[in-house]
C-alpha cells in the first residue's frame, strides 16, 4: 500500500519566480512554501514527516475526511522595526496545504501527531486485518 499525495500547485517555482520577482531586494509578501515530506511504511503503520521549521504546534490544522488526510497551516507574521524612522516593514504570510489519500487499510481513528524541532510527525496505524500474518505450517492429512 502507498499513500498518494495531492497538491494544487498549478505553476512550478520557476514560473512563480518569473512572474513574481521581488524588485526591492527583500522577501515576497506572500510566501507559499510546500513543505518537504517523508513517508515511511512499516509493518504496522505509516510514518509521515513534514519539514516545517519556525511553526508552533497550534499553527497546524490536520483533518481526515473520506480517507483524505489534509495537513495545512496559515501563519501570518508581522516584523516591525519601531526604533526611530524606518523605511520598510516586512509582513510575512506563509501558508501550505498537503493532502494524502489514505488506503482502506488505515485505522483513521488512531492517527497521532506530534511537533518537535521543526518536524511534524504523524503516525498512521494500519487496521488489525491489514497487519502481516505470521507463517503457518499446514499439516498434510
Amino acid at each position: 500500500m502507498s499513500l498518494v499525495k495531492r497538491n494544487n500547485l498549478i505553476f512550478p517555482s520557476l514560473m512563480n519566480d518569473i512572474f513574481n520577482p521581488d524588485w526591492f531586494g527583500g522577501i515576497e509578501n506572500m510566501n507559499h512554501n510546500i513543505p518537504a515530506v517523508n513517508i515511511k511504511e512499516n509493518d504496522s503503520d505509516f510514518v509521515i514527516e513534514l519539514s516545517v521549521p519556525g511553526f508552533q504546534k497550534d499553527d497546524f490544522n490536520i483533518e481526515l475526511d473520506n480517507d483524505v488526510l489534509t495537513i495545512s497551516s496559515d501563519l501570518k507574521k508581522v516584523n516591525e522595526n519601531k526604533d526611530g524612522k524606518f523605511t520598510r516593514k516586512e509582513f510575512s504570510h506563509t501558508s501550505f496545504k498537503r493532502a494524502f489519500t489514505l488506503p482502506k487499510t488505515v485505522d483513521g481513528g488512531k492517527i497521532n501527531a506530534q511537533y518537535e524541532s521543526g518536524i511534524l510527525k504523524l503516525l498512521v496505524p494500519k487496521k488489525e486485518e491489514a497487519l502481516p500474518k505470521p507463517k503457518r505450517l499446514i499439516e498434510i492429512r
